[in-house]
């Protein structure tokens, strides 16, 4: 389930659609699958990328 996970850069916006009060996350690294995001009201999170699919935002 890769997917859309495995273009996602240091520095690009997401939102993981499963946990909505997380708010706006930073990518800080993805290797091998693990992808390190910083959410706002989260703080420092490791997510499987085969599991999990992150929701890429726009700065539009």
């Amino acid at each position: 389930m890769l997917g859309l996970n495995a273009i996602l850069e240091p520095g690009m916006l997401v939102r993981l659609p499963a946990q909505p009060d997380w708010g706006l996350g930073q990518v800080q690294s993805n290797v091998g699958g693990k992808i390190t995001v910083n959410f706002e009201h989260q703080g420092k999170v490791v997510i499987d990328g085969r599991q999990v699919e992150l929701q890429i935002v726009h700065n539009d």
